[in-house]
């Protein structure tokens, strides 16, 4: 059982906490496979409706492990890293991070792989790779699709690191407390998200990933289809039911019944 990654569901929300504090949390490869697999598990586990992203100790995330930075293995990197830091594009369930304290390098790629983020007053970001006589490859898409390419290329070249404040200006932060409210706000948003619909949550989830690139008109034609979809799912109709009768709505999707599947056209 590992040691470095602790894992945690409770009520719909599955809490992935980076556990090597001695080590500010410095992702080994280990670390990265172990994440990974967590994600596609959840993306899998109907009983999880969120995850809750965060770490123990004064950082969040330092970026990668620079022992093992030390003993490169392109292949290797490529096969852990490159899943990982886009796991953001991929998942169908909603990803929120806490972040308590410095979220560097990968660090800051886990962040922006994020679809919320909340951040305690404390936090701190940087895509601080340039200091060692590196550029941030694997995370820069990332951080671009979170604050655009031109501010991202800044932020590479200058390999600044900035606060919470200036993060949230750059849209890379949702939304910043004080450190004492950090856990609770976090859990909260999550709390919610897994009680959302899994099926309109996952839906939408693919529709914005794949328009990614898409010219208007496809865009716009993959848009009826995935609403036509919704239009027609069980979620939509209780949906409506729970609205007329003003009462809450029991999802079908999360009493993990059959949920019809994203269309693939």
């Amino acid at each position: 059982m590992s040691t470095s990654l602790k894992k945690d569901l409770e009520r719909g929300v599955l809490r992935l906490t980076l556990a090597r504090p001695e080590k500010r949390n410095a992702l080994t490869f280990a670390m990265c496979r172990e994440l990974v697999q967590a994600f596609e598990q959840a993306d899998r586990d109907t009983a999880v409706g969120a995850v809750l992203l965060q770490g123990e100790g004064k950082a969040f995330c330092a970026g990668m492990d620079l022992e093992e930075a030390l003993q490169p293995d392109a292949a290797a990197q490529a096969a852990v890293h490159e899943p990982l830091f886009t796991v953001g594009l991929r998942t169908r369930k909603p990803i929120v991070a806490a972040v308590h304290g410095p979220a560097l390098g990968g660090g800051a790629g886990l962040v922006a792989n994020a679809h919320i983020v909340i951040a305690s007053e404390e936090a701190s970001f940087g895509l601080t790779e340039v200091r060692l006589g590196l550029w941030p490859f694997v995370v820069f898409r990332a951080v671009a699709w979170a604050v655009g390419e031109r501010r991202t290329l800044e932020l590479a070249l200058t390999g600044r690191i900035f606060g919470a404040a200036e993060a949230q200006r750059l849209g890379l932060v949702h939304e910043v407390v004080p450190a004492s409210l950090l856990a609770e706000r976090a859990t909260s948003i999550a709390a919610t998200l897994a009680a959302s619909s899994q099926e309109a949550v996952r839906l939408g989830l693919e529709f914005v990933h794949r328009t990614r690139g898409m010219s208007v008109e496809q865009a716009g034609a993959l848009a009826g289809e995935f609403r036509a979809r919704a239009f027609a799912s069980r979620d939509f109709a209780e949906g409506v039911r729970a609205f007329r009768e003003r009462r809450p709505a029991k999802w079908p999707s999360l009493a993990g019944g059959d949920v019809d599947q994203e269309p693939r056209g």
